[in-house]
Formats: structure tokens, C-alpha cells, sequence
């Protein structure tokens, strides 16, 4: 297969790069696209706040006259700064199975790395921790969310071949919604809440949550620091996310954690699964995609935990139980049997230790490939 890569150069050009995956993905049930709008506001220089210290090139794989395959290339300067790793990140990689596509693609990232004088390329990462990110490694017959990437088995074969390994993993797990909470979640949220004199917003509107977004992603800020790959998010870049994903949040299933002084210590977001609405209007908003989101928001059989945090100062405080225990308390109240938890990294056992009073099935793995193409300076 002769393979040619054509770079992406203007927004208008953005859309072929954004819908390819779906002339590839045709037929796959478990794959859920993303929302064209959202990937336009994500990849536009103009409305990414992120390319204040981030820059991206979009590249296409064609041949025969057709796409077969995409991938960007991020050099995130915060990231670089931060760990002390001149690295380039990859991302929104997609192609056939060719081993001819990966190589020219990829080749198109690590040369764009070399000329930065960077060490190694690393990926699926976007341009923040809130992208998706991770190659999915396991679980390839699982529903995917709105928040990860669904790829084929295939893909990670192509990527060892080309001499990329492991870096990191992220698993998932399902957890089922069955009989009481365990007590021993319920007495060590009660002990935390009187010890620290710690109580739940109680809020009555989505704009009263609302009003606390800028609290969430200071902890945000805090919590995650210590992660992987993990950069700080600025001002412009909070304010971004807040308008938009915050039009899909119900209050009842953002429990948010409040000191004495009603400062916001700890939160969990969670959302009705939308999988299936996002499928069904193949990433577009109109003339139906809105219709198919209202109904899932309305009709709930299954819910995603997102993301949640807790301040340092806080954790292994038992704070974690009082988010556990208001979301199943929740869940139970609206008749809900299961729900999935978004991408945990496999080293936070502090995390993944609180699922052990649940009956819970890890069913996903997904992963973060490295190729060195220098040795790290130290």
C-alpha cells in the first residue's frame, strides 16, 4: 500500500480528520463516538485555551485516494516544564490495519519530535488529563463512554511492532448496584463527617452547582498533581470546560463535600450513561443527536462515574465514603443496577482499594505506549 500523509492545516479542513473514525468504526457496537463539536472545540487553535502553551499538528494517512488513517501530535510545553520530560504526546490515533498506515503516521509524529529535539513520544494523551487518553488494551467487546477512545485489538500489535512499550495502564470496573451499602462505608462516612464537621451540598438547581465549578477544578488542581502526565489547568482553560460539559450535569449525581466554612473539599461527578444517545446520532447534535441525549438524561438504566477528587489535606480521611455513599444512596432512590468508573490508574491502589466492598468486574484496561528515540538525559 503506498501511504501518503497530508497535514491539516486550516480549521475548515478539521472535519475529515474529526469524522474518519467513523467510516472505520462502521458496524462496531461498542465503539461511541465523540461529539464533532466538542472535538472541533478541542483541536481549534482558536477555541482551545490549551494552545496558550501547547502546539498541534493534525496528520491523514490516504491512499488509494481515500483516508485511512489520522493521528495528532501535541507539544505540551507545561508537561515538558513540569515532569523535566522533553516529550512529544500522540493522540487521536486511528487507522486501518496496515502496518504500512501506523508506520507512516507515527513516523510523521517522531519526526516532527526530532526536529523539537525531543526524547520520546508518548500517547494517546490529549492536551489535558480531561481528554481522552489511553489505548484500549482490554475489554474490546465493552460499551466505551463519552470520556474514552474504543480501539481495535490490533492497534496496540501495530504500535509494539514499531518499537513502543508500556508506560502506564488505566483500568475500568463495573460495579453493580445491589442491596444495602456496606456498613462498613456507611460508619466510616459518618465518623469522617462528624470529625471534621464535613456535610454534603444540598444544592437545589443545576445553578447552584453551577457557582461551585471554579471550587471543583481548584481541587482538581490539587488532587490530581501528583498524577500521570497530569499539567495544571489555567483559568481560561476551567472556564472552557465549564461551558462545555456542564449544561449535562444533574445535581443529584454530583455530590459535592463541604468543610464548616463551606469551602468545597472533595466532589464526585457522575452522569447518566449516554453511550448509546451518542451513538445513535453518530456524534452530531442535530437534527436528532439532542433529542437522543434529552431522552437518555430522562431514561436511566446506567450510570458513568467520571471523575472525583478529594484535597490532600483530606484523603485517607474517610472523605471518599461520604462521595461513595451519597452516590449509591442516589442510585438505588432512582432504581439504577449498575454503574461504570471511568479510567483509574493501576498504580493508585488508594483509589482502587475503596471498590473492594462492591461487587465490582474490571472489564477495561487501557494504556499509554512510550518509544524513547533518545535516552532520557538522566
Amino acid at each position: 500500500m503506498d501511504v501518503k500523509i497530508k497535514e491539516i492545516s486550516k480549521p475548515k479542513n478539521l472535519r475529515a480528520f474529526i469524522r474518519f473514525p467513523h467510516t472505520l468504526r462502521q458496524g462496531d457496537s461498542s465503539w461511541v463516538p465523540a461529539l464533532d463539536f466538542d472535538e472541533m472545540n478541542t483541536l481549534r487553535k482558536d477555541k482551545n485555551p490549551a494552545f496558550e502553551h501547547c502546539q498541534a499538528r493534525y496528520f491523514l494517512a490516504m491512499a488509494e485516494g481515500r483516508i485511512v488513517g489520522r493521528v495528532a501530535a501535541i507539544n505540551n510545553h507545561l508537561h515538558s516544564e513540569k515532569w523535566d520530560q522533553p516529550y512529544l504526546r500522540f493522540g487521536w490515533i486511528d487507522f486501518e490495519d496496515h502496518q504500512e498506515v501506523s508506520e507512516a503516521l507515527l513516523g510523521a509524529v517522531e519526526d516532527w519530535a526530532e526536529s523539537l529535539g525531543k526524547t520520546a513520544v508518548h500517547g494517546p494523551l490529549g492536551f489535558t488529563d480531561l481528554d481522552r487518553e489511553g489505548m484500549l488494551v482490554e475489554g474490546f467487546d465493552e460499551l466505551a463512554t463519552l470520556a474514552t477512545s474504543h480501539d481495535q485489538p490490533y492497534y496496540a500489535e501495530h504500535l509494539a511492532r514499531l518499537g513502543y512499550v508500556k508506560d502506564v495502564d488505566w483500568v475500568e470496573v463495573e460495579v453493580a448496584v445491589e442491596g444495602d451499602l456496606d456498613e462498613r462505608i456507611s460508619r466510616v462516612a459518618e465518623i469522617s463527617r462528624k470529625r471534621y464537621k464535613l456535610r454534603l451540598l444540598e444544592a437545589k438547581n443545576k445553578k447552584e452547582l453551577l457557582s461551585y465549578a471554579p471550587a471543583l477544578f481548584e481541587v482538581i488542581n490539587e488532587a490530581y498533581s501528583h498524577l500521570y502526565g497530569v499539567v495544571h489547568l489555567t483559568d481560561k482553560q476551567v472556564e472552557a470546560y465549564v461551558k462545555q460539559y456542564f449544561g449535562f450535569v444533574v445535581p443529584d449525581f454530583v455530590p459535592v463535600v463541604l468543610d464548616e466554612e463551606g469551602r468545597m473539599i472533595a466532589f464526585a461527578i457522575s452522569m447518566p450513561s449516554l453511550s448509546r444517545a451518542l451513538q445513535k446520532g453518530k456524534g452530531k447534535l442535530f437534527p436528532l443527536g439532542w433529542a437522543h441525549l434529552l431522552y437518555a438524561l430522562k431514561k436511566i438504566d446506567r450510570m458513568d462515574v467520571y471523575l472525583g477528587a478529594v484535597r490532600p489535606e483530606y484523603q485517607g480521611r474517610g472523605v471518599n465514603a461520604i462521595l461513595m455513599e451519597s452516590l449509591y444512596q442516589v442510585y438505588q432512590r432512582r432504581g439504577i443496577k449498575q454503574f461504570h468508573v471511568n479510567p483509574m490508574l493501576e498504580s493508585n491502589f488508594q483509589v482502587l482499594e475503596q471498590w473492594q466492598y462492591f461487587k465490582t468486574r474490571q472489564h477495561k484496561r487501557r494504556r499509554v505506549f512510550i518509544k524513547h528515540l533518545v535516552p532520557d538525559s538522566e
